[in-house]
């Protein structure tokens, strides 16, 4: 039994910026009210692109800057909550896009958490055996369940994928992903919800809010913990990139003012669980974290579901 480790990373977001100002033309809001509650100035909406075809080429983008190609992935997982299709799985139609050959496929979807829920299922897959590399990604496309006559939600939302390849670290290498804590609140299930046939996006924020900065910090806290890893040693803190506000509480209660705290949110809106490899992969990208260095990553949202751990930036 080895650990895993994140050898590369890739992202990819539509071409269309949405602006608050254009969201204001669609409901009875501004820029700065948009600002203020939230923290985004702008989100990428797809347009013919699909949810598969997003986290395809945010895979081929991970898969090029791994140093391997398509021949040697074994497993491919999607985190994402709004695949219109129910069967072929998303995983499925990435594996088809690359030329991945016969891989382990499959599909998780715990919405906001969903990329640290799928990174945590395919490490424990590494340290089994079950994986030597493999694809991890969270894509969505949230403007397809977006409401745009509700102010409340659709100022919020924006459509991207990100990917990680994990590979097995080596025999004498130390595990380059830390144990993942992972959790939920299920009577509390439906503050965040995408219910029905058609459905669009709804939530109870000031729901989410409490719980999210009132509740996540100590478990945040555990998955440091697990990893040996002191808050102090923290270069970043990648969490989902639900609300500016709730970042900065969630880090204020952390006490981790040397890590850089993401906020990709603000030029990419929320975008589910594709929102911790985006953050993470324009960070890395911007060689704003050195490689090697401890980053703190927390997803929590629909469910409600939470779930995270620390990795090794690579």
């Amino acid at each position: 039994m080895t650990g895993s480790r994140i050898l590369s990373l890739g992202h990819y977001q539509p071409s269309r910026v949405v602006t608050n100002d254009e969201i204001a033309q669609l409901v009875e809001t501004s820029d700065e009210w948009i600002r203020d509650r939230v923290g985004i100035a702008a989100r990428r909406i797809a347009g013919d692109e699909t949810v598969a075809d997003m986290a395809a080429a945010a895979a081929d983008k991970a898969l090029a800057n791994s140093g391997l190609n398509a021949a040697d992935i074994d497993l491919v997982v999607v985190a994402t909550c709004t695949s219109i299709d129910r069967s072929p799985n998303v995983a499925c139609r990435v594996a088809d896009k690359l030329g991945i050959d016969a891989p382990g496929a499959y599909d998780v979807n715990t919405a906001c958490s969903g990329f640290a829920y799928a990174l945590g299922t395919v490490d424990h897959a590494v340290r089994a055996g079950a994986s030597r590399n493999a694809l991890v990604i969270g894509a969505e496309k949230l403007s397809d369940f977006t409401d745009w006559t509700d102010r409340s939600t659709c100022i919020i939302f924006g459509d991207g994928a990100g990917a990680a390849v994990v590979t097995a670290a080596g025999e004498d290498e130390p595990a380059g992903v830390g144990p993942v804590v992972w959790g939920s609140v299920p009577e509390r299930g439906d503050a965040v919800r995408i219910q029905g046939w058609r459905p669009y996006v709804a939530q109870e924020g000031q729901t989410v809010f409490r719980w999210a900065t009132t509740a996540l910090a100590p478990l945040a806290l555990q998955a440091c913990e697990r990893a040996g890893v002191d808050p102090s040693e923290l270069a970043a803190f990648v969490p989902h990139q639900a609300n500016s506000r709730i970042i900065d509480g969630i880090a204020k209660r952390l006490n981790i003012p040397q890590a850089i705290i993401a906020k990709d949110i603000v030029e990419s809106g929320n975008t589910s669980a594709a929102s911790i490899p985006l953050a993470l992969s324009k960070l890395v990208e911007r060689r704003e974290v050195p490689a090697g260095a401890p980053v703190l990553l927390f997803g929590f949202g629909g469910g409600l579901t939470y779930a995270g751990q620390v990795v090794r930036c690579p």
